[in-house]
């Protein structure tokens, strides 16, 4: 199922367009959001309060299991996509195939790319190609006290 709110990597130079024209500033946030828990729920609260509309590059299954491994992700991407439209801060989701987000920056050029807080602002990998046209990043969301991957190894240890 999927909503409004979804847009394709080739709709993202017209969702800039539109944004600009009225005078709104874009931020992005990205990630896998696989098993969605508070965490994710934080940081991209954190993250639309960086800027007017908040777009949310999710991993695609091909992606995730290019960074994550085999076994991943545990929720299919047209599910995860769908928990994240269902979000009153999320204003569209992109799926994206490529290994890192730059498509997706290159794409849509978002006034802030926001990371969460396993990053500073210094350690953010695609930094250089937002600063290059402009852009800055930030960082959102609380401690990284939330992860995925220690949800699947503690459900893991309780079926041993």
């Amino acid at each position: 199922m999927s909503s409004s709110k979804r847009v394709r990597l080739d709709d993202l130079p017209g969702v800039r367009a539109a944004a600009t024209a009225a005078g709104r500033s874009i931020a992005l946030a990205n990630g896998v959001f696989d098993l969605f828990h508070v965490g994710h729920l934080r940081y991209l609260q954190g993250a639309k309060a960086e800027a007017d509309l908040l777009v949310v590059a999710v991993n695609s299954d091909v992606s995730t299991r290019a960074n994550k491994g085999p076994g991943r992700p545990v929720v299919p991407e047209e599910e995860r996509a769908e928990i994240l439209e269902a979000l009153a801060c999320v204003d569209h989701v992109v799926l994206f195939d490529s290994k890192d987000v730059v498509p997706v920056i290159r794409a849509l050029r978002p006034d802030v790319q926001v990371k969460g807080t396993d990053y500073t602002p210094e350690t953010i990998p695609e930094a250089a190609e937002v600063r290059a046209y402009g852009g800055r990043v930030a960082v959102a969301g609380d401690p990284k006290d939330h992860s995925t991957t220690e949800l699947i190894g503690k459900l893991e240890a309780t079926r041993r």
